[in-house]
């Protein structure tokens, strides 16, 4: 059975290869491994070594510490700590695609979109 660390960080190098508009195979040629592998880390069928991570996340030009954002904490009974929405938020589907869709906008029209969501969220 998979470590929940090795879960959380396939996640999230998942959810930034997403984002970035990569394939698991371009991921794969970047770090020098067959995209098996990638599929691998992402499910956390496979745990990432730490100068494989290094590499992954210089394809994916984040840093180290992005991939474990988020990463529930537990105390001595195993009850959690920490809960990061961001990151629970991140795991759907339509809210990557938003996301995605959010930052492919140009800035100037961005920021005017950003400002009526807020102004929207205000009135609900």
């Amino acid at each position: 059975m998979a470590h929940k660390v090795d879960v959380h960080v396939g996640k999230r190098i998942r959810q930034r290869r997403w984002l970035a508009g990569m394939t698991q195979q371009k991921l794969a040629e970047i770090v020098g491994i067959k995209f098996q592998q990638i599929q691998k880390y992402e499910t956390g069928a496979n745990r990432v070594s730490a100068s494989r991570l290094w590499d992954i996340a210089d394809a994916l030009e984040v840093e180290v510490s992005f991939f474990f954002d988020g990463l529930k904490s537990e105390d001595e009974g195993g009850a959690p700590i920490k809960r990061d929405a961001t990151v629970d938020l991140m795991g759907d589907k339509e809210a990557m695609d938003l996301v995605r869709s959010y930052y492919a906008i140009p800035e100037h029209q961005r920021r005017r979109l950003f400002e009526l969501a807020r102004v929207l969220s205000d009135v609900a």
